[in-house]
């Protein structure tokens, strides 16, 4: 965003709103790294999904909401990381954060396509949901803060203490 495309109505800019956003990301990487192998596939509490499902849940909307929002097309996760990148159907921790760290690379480098004013427009995320974009990426934030509440959850009462919530 230029300096002209800031006006007094501009809570933050799309490179601050990535940053933030980063910010998150890079600190529920560190909660799935908290969890043991086993617990992270198997441990859930009152029938919720495990957080494996969840962090898969969280990388299936990363990388192809910042493709969305940046570019208009919104591409399932396969198609968008093609035959040369990670698994897109881990079954290790590893093969999740490898996932994760590549999702955080192409959110960086998607987003750089993204025009000024973009935020305002209104968009049908998914093939799914209209709205404007500045929610659909505040819907993706409050989505992955939700679920890395569950993993710090699970990580209790695994007995296992969570990385500080403020560190970002």
């Amino acid at each position: 965003m230029t300096a002209q495309h800031i006006t007094a109505d501009t809570v933050f800019t799309p490179a601050q709103a990535l940053d933030h956003w980063q910010g998150h990301r890079s600190l529920t990487r560190r909660v799935i790294e908290a969890f043991p192998e086993d617990k992270l596939f198997s441990h859930s509490i009152g029938g919720m999904r495990t957080f494996a499902e969840l962090a898969m849940e969280l990388n299936r909307m990363a990388a192809t909401g910042a493709h969305g929002i940046a570019t208009t097309e919104w591409k399932e996760l396969p198609a968008l990381v093609g035959t040369d990148g990670p698994d897109t159907a881990p079954i290790t921790k590893q093969g999740i954060l490898e996932l994760w760290d590549w999702s955080t690379a192409y959110i960086n480098t998607v987003w750089t396509r993204l025009r000024p004013g973009r935020f305002q427009e209104t968009d049908i995320a998914f093939g799914q949901w209209e709205g404007q974009l500045w929610w659909h990426l505040c819907y993706f934030i409050d989505n992955e803060v939700h679920h890395r509440g569950q993993g710090y959850v699970y990580l209790r009462d695994l007995g296992i203490e969570p990385p500080p919530f403020w560190d970002r």
